[in-house]
């Protein structure tokens, strides 16, 4: 394989605003349909270098925000407690606590500090959730761990990458790794993780990576209760498709994944890269006075549709050129 300096240069493709009631309109802004590694890696025919650095070329992953609440009531609820481009997850309970996503490597201590500053002790962190396999996710996981003692739950689909350290399919790519994570318990499609008070659901959602798993939990708040839901992925970023696939069954996956969520319409909608679901233009309207700033019913389904119109044409784009290149 060979990189290509000139994709460094790419920008995000961005999409329309989502449509929302007028009453609870963030301001307009476009969300992008693809994610960062879209722009650095060709998935046919690139890698990125060993010494690709990755701070530099994305530096709102590891750009620091101050932890907030997104949603509950007293101390109870979930909180956001990770970097301007990365979302990880917080949510307290009174047998413990519970974090979702590690980030980048070396960033287990940040989220660690995030949850000091929230008034809770990272020592009460009880289970580690993961949404996939892929080093801007787990690649704090280790480092959590080992600073919480906590135990991590992830699926039988990410176990071995989660373990290995690698991302499947590109095992060579070594600036793709990330620090080994050995996996406490395999969860499976609608089996939960309870903690306390709080049960979580487990929605295997595959594509993005092989046991992309999307959480859901009951938030409450003002005596009403929410569904927020934490989505794995579903674009193609560093995945081929075809030429060989990232691995085998990708294609139907990704499929699957769009098929089940079709008739998904969460309360709450959460993404790991934030700009996915507007997140800090609906934390400012949070900051401004409201209350339900991160209810958002209608942003899910938009953003999935166009997903899916994405992921056919990054496919169409890639079997034509596995043709064109298989050709000649």
């Amino acid at each position: 394989m060979r990189w290509t300096a000139g994709l460094m240069a790419g920008t995000l493709a961005a999409c329309a605003p989502v449509e929302q009631d007028a009453a609870m309109a963030p301001p307009e802004t476009d969300r992008p349909d693809t994610e960062p590694l879209d722009s650095i890696a060709n998935p046919v025919d690139d890698e990125i270098p060993e010494q690709f650095d990755w701070q530099q070329n994305f530096p709102s992953w590891y750009a620091a925000v101050e932890p907030y609440q997104i949603m509950g009531s007293g101390k109870k609820g979930l909180y956001f407690v990770g970097t301007e481009g990365l979302g990880m997850y917080f949510i307290p309970t009174d047998a413990g606590h519970i974090v979702i996503d590690g980030g980048m490597p070396g960033e287990g201590r940040y989220v660690a500090d995030a949850i000091r500053k929230l008034g809770f002790d990272p020592a009460d962190v009880k289970i580690l959730l993961n949404s996939h396999a892929h080093l801007d996710h787990s690649g704090g996981l280790a480092e959590l761990k080992a600073l919480t003692g906590a135990k991590l739950v992830a699926s039988e689909g990410d176990r071995s990458a989660l373990e290995g350290g690698f991302y499947l399919g590109s095992e060579d790519d070594s600036a793709m790794n990330a620090p080994p994570v050995e996996v406490d318990r395999i969860i499976a499609d609608g089996e939960q993780v309870k903690l306390g008070d709080v049960t979580l659901t487990a929605r295997i959602t595959p594509g993005h990576s092989r046991g992309c798993t999307t959480w859901t939990v009951p938030i409450m708040q003002g005596g009403a209760t929410y569904q927020a839901l934490i989505f794995c992925s579903a674009t193609v970023a560093a995945n081929r498709l075809v030429g060989p696939p990232q691995y085998p069954g990708i294609v139907a996956d990704y499929r699957k994944t769009f098929a089940m969520t079709k008739d998904w319409n969460p309360d709450i909608f959460l993404t790991n890269h934030p700009e996915f679901s507007g997140l800090a233009e609906k934390r400012e309207r949070q900051k401004a006075g409201d209350p339900l700033a991160f209810v958002d019913r209608q942003g899910f389904p938009v953003m999935m549709a166009k997903l899916e119109k994405a992921f056919e044409a990054a496919l169409e784009k890639q079997t034509l050129k596995h043709n064109a290149i298989m050709s000649d």
